[in-house]
């Protein structure tokens, strides 16, 4: 099979984690080394419908912008920030391997999102998820997608889901 095909594969299983449930956990900035397994986990869970899948080139594309937790020198999860507009970013690709879920971890990646988008001036912070409580938990409350005109206009006009999205729209500010 060739290599462009393998690369655009979503993975139906991850690879077996040689790090540790018990291993130091590191949040950072995501390096171009990690786009593989960035698109693993993502994509893992864009299968089961849970989130919208990724390329690697909008991989690639974001990586300046995508924190990953990393343990055992392995990325087992990440979180991003994509700027919308002068004074709205959006939390995006939240995603942690199942092996850490429940740990904490997931709320470790977004929080120090709320830090950069204050840094950069930007008052408020929105997500189009499936994980309600998760964000809930974080300070977000739901809006009508139509509170996003932004997004609407950038991205769900192109999106697969357009028609029929399931996500829900939510917003914090910081």
């Amino acid at each position: 099979m060739p290599q462009s095909t393998l690369l655009y594969s979503p993975p139906v299983s991850l690879p077996r984690l040689h790090a540790h449930l018990g291993a130091e956990v590191v949040v950072r900035r995501a390096r171009v080394g990690d786009v593989p397994r960035l698109y693993e986990i993502i994509n893992y869970y864009a299968v089961r419908g849970d989130m919208l899948p990724k390329t690697m080139d909008q991989l690639y594309n974001r990586v300046r912008s995508i924190n990953v937790a990393s343990a055992d020198g392995e990325v087992v999860g990440c979180a991003g920030l994509h700027i919308t507009w002068a004074d709205l970013s959006e939390v995006v690709s939240v995603a942690v391997h199942p092996d850490f879920q429940g740990t904490g971890l997931g709320r470790r990646l977004v929080e120090p999102l709320f830090d950069e988008a204050r840094q950069l001036g930007i008052p408020t912070l929105f997500t189009l998820t499936l994980q309600m409580g998760f964000f809930s938990r974080l300070g977000f409350r739901e809006v009508p997608k139509l509170h996003l005109p932004h997004k609407i206009w950038q991205d769900c006009k192109t999106c697969f889901k357009q028609d029929r999205c399931d996500e829900i729209a939510m917003v914090r500010e910081v």
